[in-house]
């Protein structure tokens, strides 16, 4: 089932939300995980399994490194989905 870019931001949103607690209007799509909101590698890791789980997709680890930016993870789910 194909996802929209909007279903997808919201989605992520909730997740990185209940994941470091940063609120879900802070997840946009400009925002870098790393420099911007601050997520470090082992919540990234859990965010990508809850994507994995919430969309139906599988996000290889080898493009786990590619998803610097809300964006980057957003449209590869939405392509992946």
């Amino acid at each position: 089932m194909a996802h929209s870019q909007a279903d997808v931001l919201a989605g992520l949103a909730e997740i990185v939300n209940d994941e470091t607690g940063i609120a879900t209007d802070a997840v946009q799509m400009d925002k870098h995980f790393t420099n911007d909101l601050d997520i470090d590698s082992i919540s990234m890791m859990t965010i990508v399994v809850n994507c994995e789980d919430r969309f139906g997709v599988k996000i290889p680890d080898e493009e786990v490194k590619n998803l610097n930016t809300v964006a980057d993870a957003v449209n590869f789910i939405v392509s992946a989905s």
